[in-house]
């Protein structure tokens, strides 16, 4: 006899009815609660999990199948939103007034969802380079006399980041108040992060973990809704914000080192009004995680801009756009797909992450019908192996539909997250093309109207065209069974949320 037949004579028959029940029960249960107020296609993928391996499925939903934050977080992040709504900076009706039809729309979209007003009188310098971008950030820190707010998603200490980390060290050495947040479960599994909390702690900083993955401490969410926001702010009157974290381009991991992946950022630098809206995003996020709510002793939030008789420092209108769990649903998603859908010339989409829900594939597909050209570019390789395959899976479709695919050139990961429409319109930040960002992360985008901004990021994407090649839709069929085989399977894992 062979040994499934014996360790199956082993059990007790009343054991394998018990057990026969709880998977039947755990079936039945999955059926009727996992659809609630999910779309389809997520209520699917959860539903395929748990049927082909009930127990644990069920576990893994347990833990990981409910997009959203308890409730007292929840209630934080109102009343922190509702405070700097009442002392923060005033609305953008005549720079509304003054757009587009189609921009005023689309800023009115983000508003619904919690964005911040449009201002206009902004300066914004791409920092496109990455060693560059972490020595702008370094004498930002070192020019500070009143405050820095630190937030990225990771931040470790090592070598490329030494002089961002010892200028911390050194401004709160002379008096400056530093505030720094960093993700708990983003940035805990580098090398370099416990040196990093190390040091902070032995300068007196005052920093936390965002979004703390601790029971035994009282600390505890779904893991995987991470703070994935990049904002620094000095003094009210510069920021930066974008896609790059404060780690080595190599990400310090040995297993990038031995296949030589280098990653690719961008930062913005920025001045005018965003500036007080991005410490805003900052002080609500420094509430949920100490209690306690930055206010100036005028009762302004901390870095709301110079005063209205300044002047501004540059022409470009911009509007802050904070999105996660808690803020208005998937603001993301439908701000993208409202760009697509009234593009008229080109969209350009720039995601180390594009795995496109199904309004998203759509919108894209439509905008080629309707004669906009529509190109992406992505990484040809990345670091994370199901996301990959996953996003994969969507070239044959993408390029059958005539969208064009830029695949930036192994071993470099791009990095950089970005959205250009048209000649007037682009959209610079945290967020990927995927449904993590848009229901599970906190993100912070920039939306920015104005020709010499496009214009300036279309000379970045020149440069990505140069180090990419054009994927063929003949060369990609060709490619072997094993991977098509991975693409397909991972596809399945999209739409979990």
């Amino acid at each position: 006899m062979d040994l499934p037949h014996l360790l199956w004579n082993a059990v007790p028959p009343w054991a394998a009815v018990v057990f026969f029940a709880v998977d039947l029960v755990i079936r039945l249960l999955a059926l009727g609660t996992i659809p609630h107020n999910r779309r389809p296609s997520a209520a699917w993928g959860w539903l395929l999990v748990i049927f082909f391996f009930p127990i644990l499925g069920g576990l893994v939903f347990l833990v990981l199948g409910r997009a959203d934050l308890p409730q007292a977080r929840k209630d934080k992040q109102r009343e922190a939103a509702g405070l700097v709504d009442a002392h923060g900076p005033g609305t953008g009706d005549r720079e509304v007034q003054e757009m587009p039809d189609r921009l005023a729309e689309t800023v009115r979209l983000n508003q619904h969802h919690g964005a911040f007003p449009v201002a206009g009188g902004h300066r914004i310098e791409i920092l496109d380079d990455y060693d560059t971008a972490l020595a702008a950030m370094a004498e930002g820190i070192r020019g500070a006399r009143r405050y820095v707010h630190f937030q990225f998603y990771i931040a470790v200490a090592d070598a490329s980041t030494e002089p961002v980390i010892a200028a911390l060290e050194a401004a709160r050495a002379r008096g400056v108040t530093v505030r720094v947040l960093v993700d708990h479960l983003g940035a805990a599994g580098y090398p370099g992060y416990k040196e990093l909390v190390r040091r902070l702690e032995a300068a007196g900083i005052d920093w936390r973990r965002m979004l703390p993955v601790r029971p035994w401490r009282g600390q505890y969410q779904r893991p995987d809704l991470r703070n994935h926001r990049k904002i620094l702010v000095l003094d009210g009157t510069v920021a930066f914000t974008g896609s790059q974290n404060v780690i080595d381009r190599s990400y310090n991991k040995k297993k990038n080192q031995r296949q030589g992946l280098q990653w690719i950022g961008l930062m913005t630098r920025i001045q005018g009004p965003a500036v007080g809206h991005l410490d805003a995003v900052f002080a609500t996020d420094w509430y949920c995680e100490t209690d306690d709510m930055i206010l100036d002793t005028d009762q302004r939030v901390p870095g709301t801009g110079p005063a209205p008789d300044a002047d501004p420092p540059g022409e470009l209108v911009c509007q802050v756009l904070p999105s996660g769990p808690g803020l208005g649903q998937e603001s993301n998603l439908q701000l993208f797909n409202h760009l697509f859908a009234t593009a008229r010339r080109r969209i350009t989409v720039c995601s180390p992450y594009f795995v496109p829900e199904d309004s998203m594939y759509n919108s894209l597909r439509t905008a080629v019908a309707r004669g906009v050209e529509v190109e992406l570019y992505m990484g040809e390789t990345s670091n994370h192996v199901l996301t990959h395959h996953a996003q994969r899976s969507f070239y044959e479709q993408l390029i059958r539909d005539g969208i064009r695919i830029h695949l930036y050139q192994a071993p470099w990961v791009l990095h950089a997250k970005f959205v250009l429409i048209d000649a007037d319109t682009a959209v610079v930040g945290s967020s990927n093309m995927d449904i993590r960002s848009f229901v599970l992360d906190h993100e912070v985008n920039l939306l920015v109207a104005g020709e010499q901004f496009v214009d300036r990021m279309d000379e970045v994407v020149a440069g990505y065209r140069e180090h990419s090649h054009e994927l063929r839709l003949a060369d990609w069929l060709a490619r072997p069974w094993y991977q098509k085989y991975a693409d397909n399977t991972a596809r399945l894992t999209s739409a979990l949320q």
